[in-house]
């Protein structure tokens, strides 16, 4: 049996090499044959979690609720201290200082991620702005999103804090932060779908002491984690319960 795994497009590009080398881990350690498919955006992974392509996933924690209440996936492990924060920003020179500072009809870029454009949006409500005020403009990756920021195309940018934080000091200097986002509770989960569930537990007990190692810990590192923590049910429905309560 070859266990099919996917992570969600949301990491920054240049961890591409990071993930294939995890899997190589991965698939040596278990003794597991393990098929790493990365996807260039979140609509085509989502095309292949529909058609059955992915018994494995490091997902976002909104396509997690959706496979653990309706595909029987089974949420095994998240990173330690490492919650999926936001930022919402603008051009340095630009004279909006706060959210409140918007207006209706602001220009927004960002990336097709579910988890940032929620909590993004929500950021926005004190400028009363809605799908019914602004414009929306999508772009393939995060260094676009920062592209259209600094050329005065867009007005603000939503980004993870990681990808952010990935940008060059050059970029970085140029763009202005006006909040991040404090959810604390909300964050990518590691899953495994029905057809891997078997291997589930030795999986865990991998991702668990994979921080025990210098080989592990330096993989971690690579990929922007500190350790795997161990799920228990009961977090995982209290972080969908929060995530249903967002998109309602």
């Amino acid at each position: 049996m070859t266990i099919n795994f996917t992570v969600s497009p949301s990491f920054p590009n240049e961890r591409i090499s990071d993930w294939y080398i995890f899997n190589t881990w991965m698939q040596r350690s278990l003794e597991v044959s393990i098929h790493l498919e990365l996807h260039d955006s979140f609509k085509i992974q989502r095309d292949a979690i529909a058609a059955g392509k992915v018994d494995m996933i490091y997902a976002n924690p909104f396509d997690a609720s959706l496979l653990v209440r309706e595909k029987g996936f089974k949420a095994i492990a998240k990173p330690a201290d490492h919650a999926d924060e936001m930022v919402v920003f603008t051009a340095a020179g630009n004279a909006i200082n706060q959210i409140r500072d918007l207006q209706p009809g602001t220009r927004l870029a960002y990336v097709d991620d579910p988890a940032i454009n929620t909590i993004g949006h929500i950021l926005l409500e004190p400028a009363n702005l809605d799908a019914s005020n602004i414009q929306d403009n999508v772009r393939d990756t995060y260094i676009q999103v920062a592209k259209e920021v600094l050329r005065g195309n867009v007005d603000v940018g939503f980004m993870p804090v990681e990808a952010f934080n990935s940008l060059s000091s050059l970029v970085q200097r140029d763009l202005k932060v006006l909040v991040t986002s404090e959810m604390q509770s909300i964050q990518h989960v590691f899953l495994v779908g029905p057809a891997a569930l078997e291997k589930a537990d030795a999986i865990s007990q991998l991702l668990a002491s994979m921080h025990e190692t210098d080989k592990g810990q330096a993989m971690l590192t690579s990929l922007g984690l500190s350790r795997w923590q161990i799920l228990q049910q009961e977090d995982v429905e209290f972080m969908i319960d929060i995530i249903s309560t967002l998109g309602h």
